[in-house]
């Protein structure tokens, strides 16, 4: 089967769940004897531009014309059966799905966020979870600045999405919906999306488990809880610092984002806590594979988190927000437990007692490790895929 892969990366160096899995997914089908045709952009583009490239591409939000005549050019020389869309904002912009229908290619979207329901993807107002603009009101958006703190910025991208609504862009013009999790399911049926059109694949991550060994890392304590990830607000950061500012167990933490010099500074205060920042990837894993237990604060509708999945991989339990993936991934007392949204307190009493059973945890892990042997492996997932593929063609 020949398959067009679209997708639109985040920035260099970024870590970001998407970016993962495009990379895994169509390198798993390659694997498998299919021919991928990768057709990408990244956020750097626009970083990297000048004034009238910047004003280019904020225009070509709404529609690019330059993406729409790509993706029709390789689907003309390449003939693809299928076309899978994974992240289209900013850059590519909903024209690359007309320009797939319009070459009578079937398409199939993995939907790695609330981005149809909410514009700016995270379902976040400030910190409190947001679904209003499920409605199609989206000049709701300029009111509270939702898109980047800026008026400007979010009646751009509300116009963008108010056009996209009325033309059902994104009704019409997908023929298979990937959710991730049941809750982004609901929220779509709720927001008008056809429930026959939508199915649930969870993502996949190699069997770390099988070629990983904890590896000492120097300055860092016996034992340990890890939080690694994106140090950005959607992550629970905030709620992670005040848990921590109330436990004297060790917490090494790994990745960057935007709160990270703020996240540095609180850390440089703490002395139980050690903050390694970007980590390479397979170091970061082995870390992880060192410690007692992972925790995962966050505070909005996780997709399905490539944290989580690998955390599990390692045979590790998880305490985590009941929040979206986590919510059916987690099964309280048997492979992590977790908290209410916001309950800092009810966060810190279950870090306490996990932290004092040792046992408790190893088993936990143990049950997490039985559950990415269920559901998260690369043979499950492809099958998956490929059902999906072959309903689209007919």
């Amino acid at each position: 089967m020949k398959i067009l892969a679209i997708h639109n990366y985040h920035r260099s160096g970024s870590a970001s769940g998407d970016d993962q899995v495009f990379k895994a997914e169509t390198a798993l089908l390659e694997e498998k004897g299919h021919t991928v045709i990768r057709y990408t952009v990244s956020n750097d583009e626009f970083d990297h531009a000048g004034i009238t490239g910047k004003i280019s591409a904020t225009v070509g939000m709404l529609w690019s014309g330059r993406n729409y005549k790509t993706v029709q050019s390789i689907i003309k020389k390449e003939k693809p059966d299928v076309v899978h869309i994974h992240t289209f904002f900013p850059l590519l912009s909903p024209s690359i799905l007309y320009a797939a229908k319009r070459c009578n290619v079937p398409v199939v979207a993995t939907l790695h966020d609330t981005r149809f329901i909410c514009p700016c993807a995270t379902s976040l107002r400030g910190t409190q979870l947001c679904n209003e603009c499920g409605d199609g009101h989206y000049l709701r958006m300029c009111k509270y600045k939702c898109f980047k703190g800026s008026r400007i910025q979010s009646l751009i991208v509300a116009c963008i999405f108010k056009y996209h609504r009325v033309k059902h862009s994104f009704y019409n013009q997908i023929d298979k919906y990937i959710c991730l999790n049941d809750n982004q399911i609901k929220l779509l049926i709720n927001t008008g999306f056809d429930k026959s059109k939508i199915i649930k694949k969870y993502n996949f991550v190699s069997d770390a488990e099988a070629n990983l060994k904890a590896v000492k890392t120097e300055g860092l304590p016996d034992h340990y809880v890890v939080f690694y990830g994106r140090i950005g607000e959607e992550k629970g950061i905030r709620v992670l610092m005040k848990a921590w500012d109330n436990l004297d167990i060790p917490l090494v933490v790994m990745g960057g984002g935007p709160l990270e010099k703020e996240f540095q500074a609180w850390a440089d205060k703490t002395p139980n806590v050690h903050f390694l920042g970007y980590t390479e990837h397979n170091k970061c894993l082995s870390i992880v594979k060192g410690a007692d237990f992972v925790v995962f604060p966050s505070i909005w509708y996780e997709g399905c988190s490539m944290v989580e999945i690998e955390a599990m991989s390692l045979g590790k339990a998880l305490i985590a927000t009941d929040l979206g993936f986590s919510e059916e991934a987690i099964v309280d007392g048997y492979n992590g437990t977790k908290f209410k949204l916001g309950d800092v307190e009810g966060f810190i009493k279950i870090i306490e007692e996990l932290w004092n059973d040792s046992e408790k945890s190893y088993k936990m892990g143990k049950n997490a490790r039985r559950e990415y042997d269920k559901k998260y492996r690369p043979e499950e997932n492809y099958l998956q895929l490929i059902s999906v593929y072959n309903e689209v063609r007919g």
